[in-house]
């Protein structure tokens, strides 16, 4: 979600614990203290990190397709595997929706180990892990095209969350590790924008490729189509992260990129984690980035049959707008990069988006009511722009005040939240949905984001990552400023 979420700032790129970057440069120094010329070294981008980006993003949409591509046409799911369900049909629909809930479930408590990794061996191993996974977890499902191996196919989706796990913390990571101070927003955006285009082709292909019908063996040859199809790409990013992914330029592309290289030595996961822990500013955007993209995810695996309950009959128009939302929320990730990149306004912007995904979700709400099509669209377009755009803003927020910890790491403690919440309000809208009404489950979800707004604007604005650029950049100013005055006293001498 997968992910599973846009894009900002003319921020300086700041890392984690790169101890694991390929950096050939001179050799860091063992003491604190640090050597004068490297930070007179001129750091440098390279060609290489558009491909590295972008492939980044095709094979996070892979995962992200894979998420969701089942619930979205649930009622299909439902008659098709009727003979290896549970009989009651409030754990029926329960078992269902775990397909979707299993990645966020699985996320919760892997994310330590894979941040650590991350932490210790770099990016490449990481996305090798991820794409191994996810290619394992598609072929699995393969062997799924049978009325009686639901089981199986929960298993497969299990794999398939797992390598989730790999994916979803990256964006943040890999732009700093790769990209120069105004580019590091932007890079985000991409990073998250594959997973939402996943999402996108999820919600929109299957309904497509397997719709709804009375007879099983049609029903089996379709989803074998689709599993083939699935295994298919994913074989192939696997193959071309092996061959293309690498886990750091030879020099790095900023000044404060630079000064967390040479202080990746003496990082350490569990510290890192306990100062991040104690940060108030972090731990209230942790809270209400939970909230924010747990309601994304739960409106997502519950989209079928909220559309189906409005519209029946209409399994396409589930899918379209999901897509319309994820496709809006693709526009609004690549904005707000951009709007950061040159504004640097990371507290202003992601309450401003909060409280739009506030207001696109009480439109969203209300709307559907009225059994008008175009205008359900229209507000799930504008719920999304805000809501899915909201994404990558969280992990740069993150990045500005956790500095210098590293963007794994806060970004893995971010999805954390936002599984935990995605399970917890996707059980409570079910619940709502089979006991009270599908309004009453909208409704929570738009006090939940009302909430997450209140918070949100609590959250100090404290840009340690620009800070540290800005004095960066001062120290510099004052090497060059001596080595002329001694440049000049010698000039003099002679």
């Amino acid at each position: 979600m997968s992910s599973h979420s846009g894009m900002l700032g003319k921020a300086l790129s700041r890392s984690g614990d790169l101890a694991t970057m390929e950096v050939q440069a001179k050799p860091i120094l063992p003491t604190t203290e640090k050597d004068p010329s490297d930070l007179d070294q001129q750091p440098r981008v390279y060609k290489r990190r558009w491909m590295i980006v972008f492939l980044f993003a095709f094979y996070s949409l892979s995962n992200a397709y894979q998420w969701i591509h089942l619930n979205i046409i649930g009622d299909v799911i439902l008659k098709y595997y009727n003979a290896s369900m549970p009989e009651d049909q409030f754990q029926r629909e329960t078992t269902l929706d775990w397909l979707s809930m299993v990645y966020m479930l699985a996320y919760i408590p892997l994310i330590f180990p894979a941040t650590w990794l991350l932490n210790k061996k770099g990016l490449r191993v990481v996305a090798i892990c991820g794409c191994f996974l996810n290619a394992l977890g598609a072929w699995l499902k393969v062997a799924c095209v049978s009325p009686d191996r639901f089981p199986v196919l929960m298993f497969a989706q299990t794999i398939c969350a797992i390598a989730q796990i790999f994916i979803l913390g990256l964006p943040a990571r890999l732009a700093a590790v790769w990209f120069g101070p105004n580019e590091v927003s932007t890079a985000t955006s991409i990073g998250v924008f594959g997973n939402q285009v996943g999402c996108a082709v999820g919600f929109l292909l299957p309904p497509v490729l397997v719709p709804y019908s009375e007879d099983l063996n049609q029903i089996g040859k379709d989803m074998g189509t689709m599993f083939y199809m699935g295994a298919g790409v994913t074989t192939f990013f696997f193959i071309m992260v092996i061959l293309i992914f690498k886990n750091a330029p030879p020099m790095p592309p900023s000044k404060a990129q630079m000064l967390s290289v040479q202080n990746a030595s003496n990082e350490h996961y569990g510290q890192s984690l306990l100062r991040l822990v104690k940060n108030r500013g972090f731990i209230l955007l942790t809270l209400t980035y939970g909230i924010n993209t747990g309601s994304y995810y739960a409106i997502s695996t519950l989209l079928n049959p909220i559309v189906l309950y409005y519209f029946e009959g209409h399994q396409k128009d589930a899918g379209q707008i999901g897509l319309t939302i994820v496709l809006a929320g693709v526009v609004g990730s690549i904005v707000a990069g951009v709007w950061l990149d040159r504004t640097k306004t990371f507290k202003g912007t992601t309450v401003g988006i909060y409280f739009l995904s506030m207001a696109g979700m009480i439109a969203f709400t209300f709307t559907l009511k009225l059994d008008i099509l175009w205008v359900v669209y229209l507000c799930a377009g504008t719920l999304g722009f805000f809501m899915t755009g909201y994404l990558p803003v969280g992990f740069e927020f993150a990045a500005e005040i956790t500095y210098p910890e590293s963007e794994g790491t806060s970004s893995g403690l971010l999805n954390a939240s936002a599984q935990t919440f995605g399970i917890i309000l996707t059980i409570g809208m079910r619940a709502m949905l089979n006991n009270i009404s599908i309004l009453s489950a909208n409704i929570t979800i738009c006090v939940a984001l009302l909430i997450g707004t209140v918070i949100t604007a609590f959250i100090g604005a404290n840009y340690k990552r620009q800070e540290a650029g800005r004095e960066m950049m001062a120290k510099i100013d004052q090497l060059e400023y001596i080595v002329d005055e001694k440049s000049q006293m010698a000039d003099q001498s002679i």
